[in-house]
């Protein structure tokens, strides 16, 4: 039975028609990515599912199976901003401290019970014992801690109050609360939003083992990859389905878009040779005919014909550096530059030359803005040196932008506020260059004033990449762009820094990059080499792509052994009263030796699942993923009793 269903959902705002004809259906288990553009209506289908805000259906429904729970991630998280960060997480298993209070009372009445009466009670103590057992039972505050800390949450912030949390954090925790609740189905609004590297890798594995139906609204092309299988990009106010992951769906999508193509071609042709013989007989013997024609002409126009198919994505202007800089563009020797005492990186040297494509990641608070400063010589460092090679023009994009007129409108910044006019000068290429950046018609002449955080960085990135600076310095550039405005950036940044024909206004290529960002797809599509800061003091330099990188780092971790289990914490166990004192050992006579082999092999499967989940090939075969993610959790449920057993008769020991 499917967990949620929609039917012919429609919505408009205003004269705008928002969603038309929605159909979706999730299955337990079932993990969807949907797509599209910002303002598309992702967000706001998000919200009918989950029966919030201030928008009803026009028409169509949202039927959520009996029972089932929906978690929604809000964007504006509802918290008690009078708790602890660790208490207000805890806040997500409320429902245990009932079970608790009702386990307290019921061993409290045991106790002075006989006869029915105690049979009663014990078996209501039962039962209550294992709907904690269900709901995470003991192993409570070990979730907790472990979503905390997967998501960037480090322990100096456990007791600090929710109202004095920075933004990011308070994000971070409402998704841990949220992940922490396991919903039967699991409704995410971009959850990448204050996420670093590393925070990111741990909602994959998080989800990949996740029963629960999701459905995932994202710009991280990766965790799509990784973490679904199968896309909606939401289009013209409709779903349309795609079998795989967003590898897949690119494929797909550009095979669909190609057949749209050659139908609306072969329908205009159809129409234009009809509309020649209407006004070729429209007077004379024919003209009845003609009529005819016309009549049905006018009811095929309006009830068949097809919208022009959506515009390729791929750029076609020619972006360059306008001067060209020496082989070395940026030198560091031994720089080190610490705050307050806690070093940001020691010793580090680097030689960024003429075409290269740098990316800078970290963690969070790990340095990578000041690293980037005290290379360009913005900011001094503590010691070492560093030197910006001579015509080295800097081209910054800045998380902020402060620095902007916001009365003028796209074109007028594209042509007087961007050094060069654009690189080629003129209203047209201004509109060009915005059409390339996917503002089209109208919307090249609205004020920056009005313009959403991504429309306005879109802007921003646009005037840069054509603005003749030959070092391009991008601080998350993606932050607030779409899919679609992500890989219109790809492109930009490739052709800015492809193998250069000559330099000026006619030119193409030969720019350098240095990018930071989180973003691993923008990693692995545009570097070839990257700043690793740990957030400890250290940085250094790998010369690769991105997923050289991560293979190094697999390379680098020993592989696991089927060396015997170490021995195992001692399990807190909750005894539960019987009639009599006495309590069996349990495990049918199996001796601890055998236990341990168990758990060794169950692990052994359990590893071998999850390096398949890790493998994007796998979430091409949506069918497979739900086999290796059934397959899993009968092993985990199979491990649990045992491992169990083994803490209790070991603590026995």
């Amino acid at each position: 039975m499917a967990l949620l269903s929609i039917a012919n959902l429609e919505l408009s705002l205003g004269d705008r028609k928002l969603l038309t004809g929605v159909n979706l259906t999730l299955e337990a288990g079932e993990h969807v990515g949907m797509v599209g553009r910002n303002g598309c209506g992702k967000s706001t289908l998000l919200k009918l599912i989950a029966g919030i805000g201030a928008f009803k259906p026009d028409a169509g429904q949202v039927q959520v199976a009996r029972n089932a729970t929906v978690g929604y991630l809000h964007q504006d998280p509802n918290l008690d901003l009078d708790r602890t960060l660790r208490e207000e997480a805890g806040s997500a298993f409320a429902h245990l401290d009932e079970l608790h209070k009702m386990l307290e009372q019921l061993a409290h009445d045991m106790a002075t019970a006989e006869g029915n009466e105690l049979d009663k009670l014990l078996k209501q103590y039962e039962q209550t014992e294992q709907a904690m057992h269900s709901a995470g039972g003991y192993d409570v505050d070990h979730r907790i801690d472990a979503t905390l800390h997967g998501l960037g949450l480090e322990d100096y912030v456990f007791d600090v109050k929710v109202g004095a949390l920075s933004g990011g954090q308070r994000g971070r925790l409402a998704l841990a609360k949220l992940l922490l609740s396991e919903p039967d189905i699991l409704l995410l609004d971009e959850p990448t939003n204050h996420l670093d590297i590393a925070a990111r890798q741990w909602l994959e594995e998080f989800l990949s083992t996740f029963r629960g139906a999701v459905l995932l609204v994202s710009h991280d092309r990766w965790l799509l990859d990784r973490a679904v299988a199968k896309i909606c990009e939401m289009e013209s106010g409709r779903l349309v389905e795609y079998p795989g992951n967003y590898a897949k769906f690119r494929e797909l999508r550009a095979e669909r878009r190609i057949a749209q193509q050659r139908d609306f071609e072969k329908q205009q042709t159809y129409i234009k040779q009809q509309q020649q013989f209407i006004d070729r007989y429209r007077a004379g013997q024919r003209a009845r005919q003609a009529q005819g024609r016309e009549k049905r002409l006018e009811r095929f126009k309006r009830d068949e014909s097809l919208d022009r198919p959506m515009e390729s994505q791929e750029i076609n202007i020619r972006i360059a550096p306008a001067q060209r800089p020496g082989d070395l563009i940026v030198t560091a020797d031994q720089l080190t530059k610490g705050y307050d005492g806690k070093p940001l990186f020691r010793g580090f040297s680097i030689v960024v030359k003429r075409g290269d494509r740098v990316g800078v990641i970290g963690p969070n608070g790990a340095g990578k803005s000041t690293l980037i400063n005290c290379l360009l010589g913005h900011v001094p460092p503590d010691s070492g040196t560093t030197r910006v090679g001579p015509s080295v023009d800097v081209g910054y994009f800045r998380q902020s932008h402060d620095h902007l007129d916001l009365s003028r409108t796209i074109v007028e910044h594209l042509r007087y506020a961007v050094p060069g006019g654009t690189n080629v000068g003129g209203e047209q290429a201004a509109r060009d260059l915005a059409g390339a950046f996917l503002f089209s018609g109208d919307e090249q002449d609205k004020p920056l004033t009005v313009l959403s955080g991504g429309e306005r960085s879109r802007c921003v990135l646009a005037g840069l990449v054509a603005s003749g600076h030959n070092l391009l310095v991008l601080d998350e550039p993606t932050n607030h762009l779409d899919i679609a405005s992500a890989e219109r950036l790809e492109q930009a940044i490739t052709l800015f820094t492809a193998t250069p024909e000559g330099y000026g206004q006619q030119s193409s290529g030969g720019g350098t990059v240095i990018l930071i960002t989180h973003d691993r797809m923008l990693l692995e599509n545009l570097v070839d080499q990257l700043i690793i800061l740990d957030g400890h003091g250290h940085a250094k330099h790998f010369v690769g792509s991105y997923s050289d990188y991560l293979e190094s780092q697999r390379q680098a971790t020993p592989a696991p052994t089927a060396a015997p289990a170490p021995p195992k914490p001692k399990a807190v166990v909750t005894e539960k009263p019987t009639k009599n004192s006495s309590r069996g050992g349990g495990g049918g006579g199996v001796s601890l030796e055998k236990l341990e082999a168990r758990i060794v092999k169950l692990e052994s499967q359990l590893a071998n699942i999850d390096k398949q989940l890790a493998d994007p090939e796998i979430y091409r075969d949506g069918k497979k993923v739900k086999d290796l993610q059934t397959q899993r959790q009968k092993l985990r449920n199979e491990l649990t009793p045992i491992e169990e057993e083994w803490s209790r008769r070991a603590e026995g020991a």
